[in-house]
C-alpha cells in the first residue's frame, strides 16, 4: 500500500502545482497516511490537488482497516475461503485470543468502520453546509470522519482544526470518533451486546481499557488547562467554557490522533512532556491508533503497584494477570522505548535540533500521532529534515504501526520449548 501509495502521489496530477512532489515527500507522505500518522511534510490542504487528497484519503482508510481486514472483506466478495493460515493472522492482528467467529468479526469491523464514519461526516456535513456549500462541506466531512475515526490527524484544512477552535459540535464530533476508533472495535463489540442485553456484563479487558481511557482523558484535560490556563500562546484570553473544550480536543487527540486546534510549538515544556508520554502509550489494541496501548500501560503500571506493596501476583479488578502478560506488556514498553531512544539519536546526530522538540516528532511518529512542534502548525518539524532524517521518521512510523510485539515475532528465533527447569540463581538488584 505504501509503495502504490507513494507512486501515485508522486504523479504531477497529485499536485496543485501541477509538478511533481519530491519522492522522499510522497514516500513520507504515503507512509504517513497508511500507518495513521498525520505528521506531514507537505501542506496536505494546499500542496495537493483533489486527486491527491483523495489517494490520502483512501490510504488512510486502507491504513485503518489494515491488511487482513481489506483482503478478507475482498475475499467474502468474491467468495473465497479464509485458510486458517489467514485466521491466525487475523488473531494476531486483531489481538483476540481465539478464533472462533473471525470472518464475522472482521465483518463486524468493516461495519462499524463505515456506520460510524457516515454518522460522523454527516453531522459535519450539516454543520460546515452554510458556510461551505453541499460541494466543499461533503468532500471536507467525508475527509475529517474518516481521519478522525482512523485516528489519523489529516486535516483537508490548511491549519488543521485551529479555526473550529470554538465550534462545539465539530470538536465533540471528532472527539468521539476519535475515541470511538481508539478504544478499538472489540470493546466496541463488548459495549453493543452489553447495552443490547446479550451479555450481562463487560468483558475484564473492557473495563481495563474504558476505565484508562478515562483516566488519560480526565488528567491530560485537566493537566492542559491548568499549565496551559496562563499561556498566552494557547488559552489564555479564551472564555472559560472555550478553554475546558479546547483542553479535553487537546487531551484526546494526543494519545492517537495528532488533530490540533492550537500551536503545540508554543506549549509549555510541562504540557510537551506530558504530551509524549500520552502519545507513548497511545490507543487501545485493536483500534486504530498506535502507542504501547492503554492495557499495555494499565498491566505495567498495576504490576509495579503489585511488587511495591509485596504482592507476588498481579491483581486488577478482582482479576489475576497472568505472568506471561505482564512479561509481554514490560516487553512492549521497554521495546518501544528502545526504538523511540534510538530514533531520537539518529534524528539528533544528523539534523542537531533541539532535543524536545526532536524527541516529541519521534514518540509521535512510533506513537502514530502527528502532533509536531514545527513550523506554526501548519507543517511537521520533519518538514525541516534532510532525507536521512525523514527516513528515520519514516522507519519509526511502521515500526510503530506494526507495534514491537509483531516486530520481535518476525525476527526472534522461536526454538523449541524447554520441557526442564534450571536452578535458582540469586542475584542483587537496585
Amino acid at each position: 500500500m505504501i509503495a502504490v501509495g507513494t507512486l501515485l502521489l508522486s504523479l504531477p496530477i497529485s499536485s496543485s502545482t501541477g509538478r511533481s512532489i519530491p519522492l522522499i515527500d510522497a514516500l513520507f507522505t504515503s507512509t504517513s497516511a497508511v500507518c495513521v500518522t498525520g505528521l506531514i511534510t507537505k501542506n496536505t490542504a494546499t500542496d495537493f490537488s483533489l486527486f491527491g487528497k483523495v489517494v490520502i484519503l483512501l490510504l488512510i482508510q486502507a491504513g485503518g482497516l489494515g491488511y487482513m481486514t481489506l483482503s478478507t472483506i475482498i475475499s467474502l466478495l468474491i467468495g473465497k475461503r479464509i485458510s486458517l493460515r489467514d485466521r491466525l493472522i487475523m488473531a494476531e492482528a486483531y489481538n483476540v485470543l481465539s478464533l472462533e467467529g473471525l470472518v464475522r468479526f472482521t465483518k463486524t469491523i468493516f461495519t462499524i468502520t463505515v456506520s460510524l464514519e457516515i454518522i460522523g461526516a454527516t453531522i459535519l456535513f450539516f454543520n460546515w453546509l452554510p458556510q461551505m456549500g453541499p460541494k466543499d462541506a461533503a468532500f471536507h466531512a467525508v475527509f475529517q470522519a474518516v481521519s478522525a475515526f482512523n485516528n489519523a490527524g489529516f486535516s483537508s484544512f490548511p491549519d488543521n482544526l485551529a479555526r473550529f477552535q470554538g465550534d462545539v459540535t465539530v470538536n465533540l464530533t471528532i472527539i468521539l470518533l476519535i475515541v470511538l476508533g481508539g478504544i478499538g472495535y472489540i470493546v466496541i463489540s463488548d459495549l453493543y451486546r452489553f447495552f443490547t442485553g446479550q451479555v450481562v456484563r463487560l468483558s475484564f479487558h473492557t473495563k481495563v481499557v474504558l476505565v484508562a481511557t478515562g483516566i488519560l482523558i480526565t488528567g491530560g484535560t485537566l493537566l492542559f488547562l491548568l499549565v496551559e490556563g496562563g499561556n498566552p500562546g494557547s488559552l489564555a484570553g479564551l472564555p472559560f467554557h472555550r478553554k475546558v473544550m479546547v483542553s479535553l480536543f487537546q487531551s484526546v487527540t494526543t494519545r492517537t490522533a495528532g488533530f490540533n486546534t492550537v500551536d503545540v510549538g508554543r506549549l509549555a515544556y510541562p504540557t510537551l512532556f506530558a504530551f509524549i508520554l500520552l502519545m507513548f502509550i497511545g490507543a487501545s489494541p485493536g483500534g486504530t491508533g498506535g502507542g504501547i496501548k492503554t492495557s499495555t500501560f494499565s498491566v505495567m503500571c498495576t504490576a509495579l503497584w503489585c511488587t511495591m506493596r509485596g504482592q507476588r501476583d498481579t491483581t486488577l479488578f478482582r482479576r489475576e494477570i497472568p505472568p506471561e502478560m505482564v512479561a509481554r506488556s514490560f516487553f512492549i514498553g521497554t521495546s518501544a522505548m528502545f526504538f523511540i531512544v534510538a530514533g531520537t539519536a539518529v534524528v539528533l546526530l544528523v539534523e542537531k535540533g533541539p532535543l524536545i522538540s526532536t524527541l516529541f516528532e519521534c514518540v509521535s511518529a512510533f506513537g502514530t500521532v502527528g502532533l509536531s512542534t514545527g513550523n506554526g502548525g501548519n507543517l511537521s518539524l520533519v518538514a525541516n529534515f534532510g532525507p536521512i532524517g525523514k527516513l528515520m521518521i519514516i522507519i519509526l512510523m511502521f515500526t510503530g504501526r506494526l507495534g514491537p510485539l509483531t516486530i520481535g515475532s518476525a525476527f526472534i528465533y522461536k526454538g523449541e520449548v524447554r520441557v526442564y527447569k534450571y536452578p535458582e540463581g540469586k542475584i542483587l538488584v537496585g
